[in-house]
């Protein structure tokens, strides 16, 4: 079996493919099936989230592309910025994953924040899409623009200002 446990940035050749949905792709241990149909066992450090593209490699020297699985998404479209940055809003407050596209926003399936959203004036389709959240701002190993590095400064120390405390 395949082992699978280092990012690579690129590759000259591509080996096999590796899809999954963005749930298993959360996962730091998992037994997989590759496109080829040979079996791997992912080791990843505890909090990566595999992005679509990333390559992967282990002591095989094999290099592994993962693909984004096609699942049950709502897109998210309004008729104007305003709305469209509202509905992000809103779903950022009841920490939602969200996937951020030029003119829509993308989210799992949940008829809950359907209502909301359509409430707020967007109009939702479901569509079978790859599912590609934004990550956090502290999130580390990078942004599914190939950025490698934190999308925000990590506070070595803060502060913490409390009434009654000396200026």
């Amino acid at each position: 079996m395949l082992t699978l446990h280092t990012k690579l940035e690129q590759a000259v050749a591509v080996d096999d493919t590796l899809v999954l949905d963005y749930d298993r792709r959360e996962k730091c241990r998992l037994r997989v099936r590759l496109a080829s149909g040979a079996e791997a066992a992912l080791f990843m450090v505890r909090g990566t989230v595999l992005r679509d593209g990333d390559l992967l490699t282990g002591p095989e020297q094999k290099v592994v592309r993962v693909v984004a699985a096609l699942e049950p998404t709502y897109a998210i479209r309004c008729r104007d910025a305003l709305t469209l940055v509202r509905c992000a809003y809103h779903l950022g407050n009841r920490h939602t994953p969200v996937a951020i596209g030029v003119d829509l926003l993308r989210i799992r399936v949940d008829k809950v924040l359907r209502d909301m959203v359509e409430g707020l004036g967007a109009s939702v389709t479901e569509e079978d899409a790859p599912f590609e959240p934004e990550q956090g701002a502290y999130a580390g190993g990078g942004h599914h623009h190939g950025e490698r590095s934190l999308l925000a400064p990590v506070p070595l120390r803060q502060k913490i200002h409390r009434p009654g405390d000396p200026a």
